[in-house]
């Protein structure tokens, strides 16, 4: 993840702040105790193959006692977080037997969690995430020294890289599965976070030349609280930066579900039409492929693309029946004005302005306000247009009833290739087909047994 985040990456850091100080669900919980179950199991493998034996209690304390400060700095990412834990892992690993490690590994997390629990940041529950999930990832390096039956200060360069790869691919393996129990992340989406481990192999580096001294200059270790210090001042900046991009997001949504409220205020109709037409246009867009940026500026222009009627005299946009041609002039201003107000507010709302000036733009370049043709037309814009069009057809306005399902979908077909982009409209009919099958069946479903339907029994 960059240091500024894309709006899927923003996404998933709001769900995971949020799940931070929220309690865990029942699937949270079962995946997290299955994992601290296989954990134990996993610590007492190694403990049969290579029981521990005497050590050094100097070293092997103030390794723990670094790796507690290094787990307390946290780099947040999408799914969590990370933390420069290698600079004190590595020493700990020369310090004490491979059977005690993922134990001293354990409660370094739990001790490094306690502050937070304490201010009540944190669920107590989640200390199964600190000590049988977090810890996953020093098994795969005890395993390895376990199975060549050779210490880690033994260790040629080989086995040392051996057992950084198998670090890897343990904590990547249990977090993706982990991850898809609870949050239903798939794997190609966790692997925007893989670039955590380059940073742990370089920070492997400058452990090891700690840990080939830690016996016999034990308090070496201490030396890398400095630098952890130094990674604290950025992780805290990179936080407090991540907070305001997810509040300035906040900000933009308010504000423009504030201008939705006033375009509904202004003209009930007019408000009640733009909010039916987001979740259309989003069904569609996911139909589509669009990403999630893309996605968002299309939720913001399909809720804000009549927000310029609000310029509009209110005896033009209520009028019963047919508008002359000034009043005609007068409403096709309602894009240019709704552009305007939203490059006021700024940030990405100036796209969402261009996809709400274009929203009246036509396939065959007969639109307006600047007669753009085809694929020239943002395909935000296109697809809010078809949306548009299908839900004004289906709802009543001051001077027609809305017209049915089979008619608005002819008018919808017609419209194809002229008005309206044939794939946009080819995407939208297996929306709404789709949509008035489900609809039909529940209907089924909720007749009760002997009773006939009364637009059936019509139709008949």
């Amino acid at each position: 993840m960059a240091f500024a985040p894309n709006v899927r990456e923003q996404e998933l850091l709001a769900d995971t702040f949020e799940r931070a100080g929220s309690r865990m669900n029942r699937r949270e919980l079962h995946a997290e105790l299955l994992s601290c179950i296989c954990f134990a199991a996993a610590v007492a493998g190694v403990w049969w193959l290579r029981p521990p034996h005497g050590f050094a209690p100097t070293p092997a304390i103030l390794c723990w006692i670094v790796l507690v400060v290094a787990m307390m700095v946290r780099f947040e990412t999408p799914f969590g977080f990370t933390v420069p834990t290698q600079l004190a892992f590595v020493p700990l690993l020369f310090a004490v037997p491979v059977a005690l490690v993922p134990i001293f590994v354990a409660t370094a997390l739990v001790a490094a969690r306690l502050p937070d629990v304490f201010k009540g940041e944190v669920d107590p529950a989640r200390f199964l995430r600190a000590a049988g999930v977090n810890g996953w990832f020093s098994i795969g390096p005890v395993a390895v020294f376990a199975l060549a039956a050779v210490p880690p200060q033994h260790a040629g360069a080989a086995l040392l890289v051996g057992a950084l790869a198998a670090q890897v691919a343990v904590d990547f393996s249990v977090s993706s599965v982990l991850l898809s129990i609870e949050r239903g992340a798939r794997a190609a989406s966790q692997l925007g976070d893989v670039w955590v481990y380059g940073v742990d192999a370089a920070l492997s580096c400058a452990g090891l030349v700690v840990a080939t001294q830690i016996h016999r200059s034990p308090y070496a270790v201490l030396g890398l609280l400095p630098i952890l210090g130094l990674l604290a001042v950025f992780a805290r900046e990179r936080h407090q930066h991540l907070e305001r991009l997810l509040e300035l997001n906040n900000a933009y949504r308010g504000t423009a579900l504030v201008l939705g409220d006033v375009v509904e205020a202004d003209d009930g109709y007019t408000g009640e039409h733009c909010k039916s037409v987001v979740q259309l246009c989003l069904e569609v867009a996911e139909k589509l492929g669009l990403e999630a940026d893309r996605r968002r500026d299309l939720e913001f222009g399909a809720l804000l693309h009549d927000v310029g009627k609000i310029a509009i005299p209110k005896e033009i946009i209520n009028k019963p029946g047919k508008l002359d041609p000034e009043e005609w002039t007068i409403i096709k201003t309602h894009t240019i004005e709704g552009q305007k107000m939203l490059d006021v507010v700024g940030g990405f709302m100036r796209e969402v302005g261009r996809i709400v000036r274009s929203h009246h733009e036509r396939w065959d370049g007969a639109g307006y306000p600047d007669g753009l043709a085809g694929e020239a037309i943002p395909l935000e814009a296109r697809i809010i247009a078809c949306c548009d069009t299908w839900n004004a057809m289906r709802t009543d306005r001051s001077y027609r009833r809305a017209l049915s399902f089979e008619v608005a979908m002819e008018e919808l077909l017609r419209s194809a290739g002229t008005q309206l982009d044939p794939r946009v409209v080819q995407t939208l009919i297996g929306v709404v087909e789709s949509e008035q099958a489900q609809t039909a069946e529940e209907s089924v479903e909720s007749t009760p047994p002997g009773v006939v339907d009364s637009s059936s029994a019509a139709a008949a």
